[in-house]
């Protein structure tokens, strides 16, 4: 499974001449964490997080406000507040290689790049959601690339708890390779197993 499975695209990016306000508003109404800053020319140049946002934001209560608080500035924009260099990465990239960036790095959200032009992101809610995705989806969407591959009659597919099982009404040890790499490309699938009609046969 590579990152542009799993990534959400097309993806809500700002400028650094987006007001903080503005920005705040989109994270707040879209129930995203971070959103990429991207050029005129849609190239990554930063990201801006809700910590970015929140930080020093606040005025301290009046009543206990001392001499030395510095108080918000009024009109800031993203640029005074985003995270910059920020990389992204690749769409082809190996999801188990983006998990691990994103965990290692305490990462919530990872812009997805062609070149240096933003494409996608990927958060770790995207990632919780594909875990939970719903068995019979996950079945329909195997059914559907195995029928794109080599018929839609060939097959049987069942899957259990992400764990996707394919009949193959053929004995085509190349054929199931391929059946395998195609279900274990869908979201939500943990692993895939696939043999034959005549080996099931044989084994029962």
């Amino acid at each position: 499974m590579r990152a542009r499975d799993v990534m959400s695209a097309p993806v809500i990016t700002v400028t650094p001449g987006t007001t903080v306000k503005d920005a705040a508003n989109l994270l707040a109404s879209r129930g995203y964490t971070a959103l990429p800053v991207v050029d005129d020319d849609a190239r990554l140049i930063g990201i801006v997080t809700e910590a970015d946002l929140v930080r020093d934001r606040f005025p301290r209560d009046a009543r206990y406000r001392r001499e030395d608080d510095v108080l918000p500035a009024p009109g800031m924009k993203v640029a005074d507040v985003m995270t910059t260099p920020v990389s992204g990465m690749a769409d082809n990239t190996d999801v188990v290689d983006l998990i691990t960036v994103m965990l290692d790095d305490r990462i919530r959200s990872m812009p997805i790049v062609d070149g240096s032009r933003v494409v996608g992101i990927v958060t770790r809610r995207d990632l919780v959601r594909i875990i939970g995705r719903d068995d019979d989806a996950i079945a329909s969407d195997v059914r559907h690339r195995l029928a794109n591959y080599a018929g839609p009659d060939r097959w049987t597919v069942r899957v259990r708890d992400g764990v996707v099982s394919i009949t193959d009404e053929y004995d085509d040890a190349a054929d199931r390779h391929v059946a395998i790499v195609l279900a274990e490309a869908v979201p939500g699938v943990i692993a895939a197993h696939c043999e034959s009609v005549q080996s099931q046969g044989a084994s029962s």
